[in-house]
């Protein structure tokens, strides 16, 4: 049995047993080095002389040896086989080197006992919280705190105390020493298997952008629309190889990596792009919601709704302002995954619907391949709709066997591009002409099921919402205010708070002036927010930072110029035929 490694728990026993062995003798017997002993070379390094080496002593030799010899055998148990070496055992997940406990004479000092009951607290709590619970990438954002190298924790709930605030105390020493700022704090250790992997990066993709696509469809053509989506994963696809490279050579989020490779105003302008990505995701929701909720009146009332999309959208901001103010993502989880679950029945139901109808009655007369006038929606709808690197590198940063990743999310795009692809030309052919960019509008209105699912799925839109939101504010607001906190000072939380406020109050705004063209606002979105976030600036800094040979340098320069272009077209055409015309 001498052949099979120990268990996790038993070499963390040997690891505890060898520290309080004493130092230079080993289980070993005379004439062997004293580096062959785990016991006694863990005790080595505790010894005040670092000079001492040589070899080491037989515990036979120790008064009492051959009753205590098995405690120094346990001992050597942590020297195990080269690849037993490589599990991880965190010890200390703050980075503080004072959280390995006080000293006697400090825990008799006054309020020892106490400072030493907090410490022993915050440990088991920071250990519980090691859980990878991924149900929603929500929880994913709070458990690795990341999104495109931002820390989303907020600096109310991460400062204990902000320089300014600090009040004066009678006690020389506090009971926990302040807390790192979040820019400091030991990144959390990966622990996600591939299969908890897979599906977090599933419910990365799969959004409300799917409910976008019908229309899309019917903007492009069934045959153009199908060849977009697929041109779109695949460079979709390869910007993510580029960025993946990138991030195995310098490390850290997306902001991070273009700190690294083009300095800080390449990071501030990545940040900037999500910003205004993500800003686009939530006026692009609140419309889809007002113009759902408009449809679902009517339905109900068999007539005219009593209430008009603008009014539904000032509605929907005295409910997204109060939620603005939450400072924990973690809070917002559950509604996360209540719009997940909406959102799969709608997805549902739509599948169920338009296949049966068209085993009926076929394709839609009015279907056809190419649409010239409106085929560059369809370009700007596919890109909002793939659109989601800002959770690549932290979802990869999160796995146990990253070298993994790259080819787990070629299954995964392949797997939302069939299913998006599927969605689009499905309700298309089902509907034609007829398609709507509400879609649940074009299912049989008298169904109370129907009406049931399209308040149901306007709801996870409206509670998505937040979501899509809470990346933007803290971007902004750590620009704005920095590490300036507002736990104890009540009038800068709700500065805080106004300036929140005033974010939704914009978004609101913009969303009422483009409520009447939805499908062209997400074209735009697509077009001039997310085009450059995923498919200019990765090509860019693998020109910059990774590439060597000629080949790989001329890729990227294609890739970036061909970006540029696509950018600047569709946008331009989208802004001239929906807005100027």
């Amino acid at each position: 049995m001498a052949g099979v490694l120990p268990s996790e728990q038993s070499r963390h026993d040997a690891q505890v047993v060898s520290e309080h062995l004493p130092p230079g003798y080993s289980a070993a017997f005379d004439g062997e080095p004293l580096a062959s002993s785990p016991a006694s070379s863990s005790a080595s390094s505790r010894s005040l002389d670092p000079t001492e080496s040589g070899p080491g002593h037989s515990s036979l030799k120790l008064q009492g040896g051959d009753i205590h010899r098995d405690l120094f055998k346990t001992a050597a148990r942590v020297q195990m086989h080269k690849r037993a070496a490589t599990f991880h055992h965190p010890q200390d997940l703050t980075g503080d080197s004072e959280s390995d406990g006080l000293t006697v004479s400090d825990q008799l000092a006054p309020g020892g006992f106490r400072r030493a009951f907090i410490q022993q607290r915050q440990q088991h709590e920071i250990w519980a919280a090691r859980v990878p619970v991924t149900r929603n990438f929500v929880e994913f954002l709070e458990l690795y705190g990341s999104f495109a190298g931002e820390d989303l924790a907020d600096s109310d709930d991460e400062a204990v105390l902000s320089e300014e605030e600090e009040e004066p105390s009678p006690e020389t020493r506090p009971l926990l020493g302040r807390r790192k700022p979040s820019h400091a704090r030991a990144p959390r250790s990966a622990t996600a298997s591939t299969r908890q992997t897979f599906f977090t990066l599933l419910k990365a993709f799969i959004g409300t952008g799917i409910m976008f696509l019908p229309k899309a469809f019917k903007n492009g053509g069934l045959l153009f629309s199908s060849l977009t989506m697929l041109v779109v994963s695949v460079v979709t696809m390869l910007a993510f190889h580029l960025l993946l490279a990138c991030k195995a050579r310098y490390g850290g989020g997306y902001g991070e990596i273009g700190q690294a490779i083009a300095g800080n105003r390449m990071r501030e302008l990545i940040l900037g792009s999500i910003t205004l990505s993500q800003l686009g995701f939530v006026c692009a929701g609140i419309v889809f919601v007002a113009e759902n909720i408009t449809s679902f009146l009517q339905a109900v009332a068999h007539g005219h709704s009593p209430l008009s999309p603008p009014a539904l959208i000032l509605i929907q901001l005295i409910a997204l302002i109060p939620l603005a103010f939450i400072r924990n993502i973690a809070k917002l989880g559950p509604a996360a995954l209540l719009a997940d679950s909406f959102i799969l029945l709608g997805v549902a139901y739509i599948y169920y619907y338009d296949i049966a109808h068209l085993a009926s009655f076929g394709i839609h007369k009015s279907v056809v391949l190419f649409n010239p006038a409106k085929y560059t929606l369809t370009i700007g709808a596919a890109i909002f709709t793939f659109e989601g690197i800002g959770l690549i590198l932290p979802i990869q940063s999160s796995m146990t066997k990253p070298e993994r990743f790259e080819w787990l999310l070629g299954v995964v795009m392949l797997i939302i591009t069939v299913l998006f692809t599927a969605v689009g030309a499905l309700c298309y052919a089902t509907f034609g002409e007829n398609t709507s960019i509400e879609i649940i509008n074009n299912y049989p209105q008298d169904s109370k099921f129907v009406n049931a699912v399209q308040f149901l799925y306007s709801l996870a839109v409206l509670v998505g919402t937040p979501v899509q939101l809470f990346p933007a504010i803290r971007i902004i607001e750590g620009k704005i205010f920095g590490s300036h906190s507002g736990k104890k000072n009540v009038r800068t939380k709700w500065i805080k708070n106004v300036f929140r406020a005033s974010i939704v109050t914009f978004c609101g705004a913009v969303s009422i002036l483009g409520a009447s063209n939805l499908d062209r606002f997400v074209a735009l979105i697509g077009s001039f927010a997310c085009v450059p976030l995923v498919y200019i600036y990765p090509a860019y800094l693998h020109y910059k930072g990774v590439a060597t040979s000629w080949t790989a340098k001329a890729g990227d320069i294609v890739f970036m110029v061909v970006g540029a272009i696509a950018m600047v077209y569709t946008t331009a055409i989208t802004v001239v035929n929906s807005f100027l015309s």
